[in-house]
């Protein structure tokens, strides 16, 4: 028999369900990636990384560990804005150039975020010799290519994002979406470097091969004697006129 008290029971239990499914639903909705990537900390490691080896390249607040290459005392076009590593492009009484670590490296992991105007060019230099007769950290390190999806260049197949800059197109294609943040990844070990952009893996190459000269010789590289020469450096960012930012930038040695 139906009573009032049968009713009740029966509306607290449907009550009772809709809050628990509310639940459910504000629990799915706080592990969604959006909402991971808006809690997320930057320039910090966790627990789980620093047992692996891994080491900040960037603090989010200062420029220790790096300096404007060939010229460490500049004030630079370099700053830190909001956790983030900025190239300045707007103050012309800023000395421009490249941003290079202090140590350099072999052996090691180097991943980092970065994101770029539309039209804007930069890249990371890896194994560069930092010396007087060497201008820019380009005529001896080899480039992992960064670019603005409005850039002239996007399209040119060696000069794409995450390409080994004018020796190798993509290996793998991948988009950058323009104005959002974008993840690289360098491994070098014994020579042997691989390049990733966003997970993807877009370059490989062997820096101690007789392959590699050869691929040299046939670029204008040719002609700065220490391009390309080792497979030990500085890591450096360029400066190409254009706004550039980075951030979680970490290294770990193998």
């Amino acid at each position: 028999m139906y009573t009032k008290l049968t009713g009740c029971l029966l509306l607290i239990l449907i009550l009772s369900s809709c809050k628990n499914e509310n639940k459910k639903e504000n629990a799915d909705t706080w592990r969604t990636k959006k909402s991971a990537e808006e809690n997320a900390t930057h320039n910090q490691l966790l627990e789980v990384e620093k047992k692996e080896g891994w080491k900040l390249l960037f603090d989010g607040e200062t420029l220790n560990g790096w300096h404007l290459y060939n010229d460490p005392n500049a004030t630079s076009v370099w700053e830190v804005v909001d956790g983030e590593l900025h190239s300045n492009a707007n103050d012309e009484s800023l000395t421009a150039g490249d941003l290079v670590t202090n140590d350099a490296y072999e052996n090691y992991e180097l991943i980092l975020e970065w994101k770029i105007a539309g039209n804007g060019n930069s890249g990371v230099f890896i194994n560069v010799q930092e010396l007087p007769d060497v201008p820019t950290a380009w005529q001896s390190g080899p480039e992992y290519q960064i670019l603005g999806a409005d850039h002239m260049d996007y399209d040119v197949p060696e000069k794409r994002p995450g390409c080994l800059y004018v020796f190798q197109p993509q290996k793998n294609k991948v988009e950058i979406e323009q104005g959002q943040w974008n993840t690289t990844r360098i491994k070098q070990m014994n020579g042997k470097v691989e390049f990733y952009l966003n997970g993807v893996l877009t370059a490989e190459e062997d820096f101690s091969s007789p392959e590699w000269k050869s691929q040299i010789a046939n670029t204008h590289f040719a002609k700065y004697p220490e391009f390309g020469k080792t497979t030990e450096g500085k890591i450096a960012l360029q400066y190409w006129y254009f706004e550039t930012w980075f951030r979680n930038i970490k290294i770990r040695e193998l």
